[in-house]
């Protein structure tokens, strides 16, 4: 049947493409022929057509099981908008009412529907699998196959109910399809899909146009996207994040940047999430930033960059996210940020969860680690995570092949590893062996009695640093494999066991060091020098300011405030209120003379200003703000406002200052003519209006006893709102 169907003309009729993909026409006819069938397609290689082309050419009707109602509803409309006839596509899923899923069984009975997207929850309802059972199958198409398996970045226990369900439903051919999976995960995939015979299809991982890079994440990481994303612009690009917060929060910050972009998270309604995906697709935003729920499926040839805000628990995820990167084989730039603590992060999210679990989810962030720490090629280590042989030692298009560390010779430490390897059974992971062979007399090592063996602390003058890079580069060069049934034990293979019998020479490059510490950081919006002539003029600036409007200088702006202005030098009001102290309504009182000051004198002296300063920060207490000034408003008393936020007193007093010294003008009087003595409240105002600090410390010793912090501190906001604001 297979041979006397023309696919090409067929592909041309239903498609309009003059030609297939890869294996896409070897993978269609076997489908067509009636056999199982293993497809491993990298994102972007055209996974859909091999099973929507076959679904319309074979009688019955074919159930695709999918895991996102935004991708069958894509695909759906995609396929209907090729048909003169409605109906050719349907899904069903918790989205549609009892009329549209009568229609779609009105469909598929008549014979006109030929593809059917069902979700694996939807597919476990007695409802659906009775009427499915009176349905021609033609076959089964089951797409992102890897949520089957606990090894894969996706795992969905409903995924593991398919094939008793197919059994019920009816006998009919699988199809399998995935965009990553290792060894381990095909195997699982293959046992639990009862398809350990299918024919397996294969294509190459390299994606040669993506160019992959992974960066320390320090406190600037805002500041370093916007800066990217404003130094690309127009162009397409879709940022992850892990949590939703996350997501909220750094969606605001390029808003307020005035870049296209928009938030998307499962904790969105589906009116939002459907409407923010249109308007990626039609171009009315160039940027998304969103959790692992956004992508799958999505046919957006043209995204420029995919940008990793925190590093993602497994390589599986990385590669398929990344994959979405220039799927028209034009430019695509994969920049993952990377830190110790967020893998630390992730490793606490797993406590509590089975020790099974938890044990495969530590490995794969083990291996996650091992690709951003690794100084080797980025694309060799992806590729041969999904064993694939990559044979070039340079890319020339990853930050490591860019720019090369220097090698250095580590034959005799790969001996330890082999022989220690070896010495232990071949029976224990990386870590075990790390700890073996720099002497390390671990309960694990004593219970197992390792200790007493004499390759024990073999390499125990060397520094522990070096030994995984030594085992990563061991495993690429294949002197080393990872057990794929028991997934992580070391074997030391053929080749392996010929380097301990002729040792030669082994070169490797270390690791690349992670800093986590914060010291080298500047503080949020400065840059690193304070400018001390610019300072000097805007002290003398403030006083004159000070003088004509009668108020003390520190009224005006603080001294942190100058300080940060000679260190970024803005000049403009926008940029003005990204300094610290400095909101909306002090930027209009006081700020113009400031700015053209800074630029008179930039101009004056060619100074070129950080790029840094254009980026606009959304500050992350917003939402606390907005409460306390509303409660304020409507006259609440302040330890309420505080017991309501979940506040101390002091703390609340901190938040309310925070508002009052950026520039926002509040009133307290209800609050302190309840709480204060009239005479207290005017002996400590004019303390402030006669002073030339705003020291609190300084203020408790002026004022002596009879006044509390908490007065002083009061009052101190009512004279800094009334004066400065």
């Amino acid at each position: 049947m297979a041979k006397e169907i023309n696919l090409t003309k067929m592909l041309k009729e239903y498609f309009g493409f003059d030609k297939f993909k890869g294996d896409q026409e070897a993978i269609i006819r076997n489908v067509i022929s009636g056999n199982d069938t293993f497809v491993l397609m990298p994102t972007g290689g055209g996974k859909s057509l091999c099973y929507q082309l076959p679904s319309l050419l074979m009688e019955g009707t074919a159930i695709v099981i999918s895991p996102l109602i935004a991708l069958m509803k894509n695909q759906v409309d995609v396929i209907n908008g090729m048909s003169d006839e409605d109906g050719v596509a349907h899904y069903l899923n918790s989205s549609l009412n009892k009329a549209a899923i009568d229609l779609v069984k009105a469909d598929i009975q008549r014979g006109r529907t030929k593809l059917l997207y069902v979700a694996p929850e939807s597919l476990t309802k007695e409802e659906y699998v009775d009427f499915l059972k009176t349905c021609k199958i033609s076959f089964y198409a089951i797409d992102e196959a890897h949520c089957i398996s606990e090894w894969g970045h996706d795992f969905r226990p409903e995924y593991r109910r398919i094939r008793p369900i197919m059994n019920e439903i009816g006998k009919a051919p699988v199809i399998a399809l995935t965009a990553t999976a290792t060894d381990k995960v095909r195997t699982d995939i293959k046992k639990s899909l009862g398809i350990l015979d299918a024919n397996e299809f294969k294509s190459s991982f390299n994606r040669p146009n993506l160019y992959y890079e992974v960066r320390s994440k320090t406190k600037d990481i805002d500041k370093q996207i916007v800066k990217y994303i404003l130094q690309n612009p127009g162009k397409s690009g879709i940022i992850y994040c892990l949590s939703r917060k996350k997501v909220e929060e750094l969606a605001a910050v390029l808003c307020a940047n005035n870049i296209k972009a928009a938030p998307y998270h499962a904790g969105l309604d589906t009116q939002t999430r459907s409407t923010t995906q249109d308007d990626f697709l039609m171009e009315r935003i160039d940027v998304i930033v969103a959790t692992i729920a956004f992508g799958m499926g999505i046919d957006k040839p043209d995204v420029r960059f995919v940008i990793h805000y925190d590093i993602p628990k497994s390589l599986e995820g990385y590669y398929q996210e990344t994959g979405r990167a220039g799927r028209d084989g034009g430019e695509g730039n994969c920049i993952a940020f990377y830190s110790y603590k967020d893998l630390q992060k992730l490793e606490k999210f797993m406590e509590g969860k089975p020790v099974a679990e938890q044990d495969i989810g530590r490995q794969l962030l083990q291996e996650t680690a091992a690709y951003a720490e690794s100084s080797v090629c980025r694309r060799r280590m992806l590729l041969h995570y999904f064993g694939e042989e990559y044979d070039k030692d340079n890319c020339g298009s990853c930050d490591n092949c860019l720019h090369p560390k220097t090698k250095k010779e580590a034959g005799k430490e790969l001996l330890i590893v082999l022989m220690s390897i070896i010495a232990i059974k071949e029976d224990f992971r990386a870590d075990y062996v790390i700890d073996f062979v720099t002497g390390r007399a671990t309960d694990d090592i004593v219970a197992h009695k390792h200790d007493q063996l004499e390759e024990f602390g073999l390499g125990e003058d060397q520094e522990r640093k070096i030994w995984n890079p030594v085992i990563r580069q061991a495993l690429i060069a294949g002197y080393l494999k990872k057990e794929v049934e028991n997934y992580g034990l070391l074997k030391v293979t053929a080749a392996g066991k010929r380097f301990i019998k002729n040792p030669t020479s082994f070169m490797i490059v270390e690791d690349n060091e992670f800093n986590d510490s914060d010291e080298d950081e500047a503080a949020e919006g400065q840059g690193s020098v304070l400018d001390p002539t610019l300072y000097a003029m805007l002290k003398d600036l403030r006083r004159n300011v000070a003088k004509k409007q009668n108020l003390p200088p520190y009224v005006v702006f603080m001294d942190a405030s100058l300080e940060q202005m000679a260190t970024v030098y803005p000049v403009t009001l926008e940029e003005l209120q990204n300094i610290q102290g400095v909101g909306a309504g002090k930027a209009r009182k006081f700020g113009k003379a400031f700015i053209e000051l800074i630029k008179k004198h930039c101009e004056e002296n060619d100074i070129e200003r950080p790029a840094d300063l254009r980026v606009r920060t959304v500050a992350k207490k917003s939402m606390l703000k907005v409460k306390i000034i509303q409660g304020i408003d409507r006259q609440v008393a302040l330890d309420d406002i505080a017991n309501a936020q979940g506040l101390d007193f002091q703390e609340l007093l901190d938040e309310i200052e925070a508002i009052v010294y950026s520039g926002t003008k509040i009133n307290i009087d209800y609050f302190i003519e309840d709480v204060m003595d009239d005479d207290h409240v005017d002996d400590i105002y004019d303390y402030f209006m006669d002073s030339d600090s705003d020291d609190l410390d300084m203020a408790m010793d002026e004022l002596g006893s009879d006044y509390s912090e908490e007065e002083v501190r009061l009052v101190r906001i009512k004279f800094m709102s009334e004066m400065a604001n």
